[in-house]
């Protein structure tokens, strides 16, 4: 599981590595706040190891087609924290977008796939997801982690 987020992590902000770091002053001429000189670095990414994450098929526990990840909400520091779904529907009629704790995603990256921990049901009863509302982050919770 930790080889799994590690993989996904690492295909999900690959990209800024690869892109982001580059930048210079002298990128953006007369830029306030531009980064100063730095020395760039590049690195390959093994697709067996890395791949990304947006357009990704999700699947719940007993196989059936959730929907698809379309973005993914970081925090402060950048790191995941919950994934954009566009669930339901056929052929992207009736579909909505909801938002899962990444904690409920498991990657499987020999399949290109994620399985999520919630049943269609828990996941038809999360609150849509629009642009410019308040976040609302629907999870799945264990038994034996549970408060008393």
């Amino acid at each position: 599981m930790h080889r799994c987020l590690h993989t996904a992590a690492a295909a999900g902000f690959g990209f800024i590595a690869l892109f982001g770091l580059s930048a210079s002053a002298e990128d953006a001429p007369g830029a306030v706040g531009a980064a100063p000189d730095r020395d760039t670095f590049t690195m390959v990414l093994d697709d067996r190891r890395a791949r990304p994450i947006l357009g990704t098929e999700v699947r719940g526990g007993n196989g059936e087609h959730m929907g698809r990840i379309v973005n993914v909400i970081v925090d402060g520091a950048g790191r995941p924290r919950a994934a954009v779904i566009d669930f339901g529907g056929f052929l992207g009629v009736g579909s909505r977008k909801i938002v899962v704790d990444w904690s409920a995603l498991q990657f499987d990256s020999d399949r290109d796939r994620v399985a999520l921990a919630l049943t269609r049901d828990q996941a038809k009863a999360a609150p849509e997801y629009r642009d410019g509302k308040p976040v609302v982050v629907v999870g799945a919770i264990s038994l034996s982690g549970a408060p008393d």
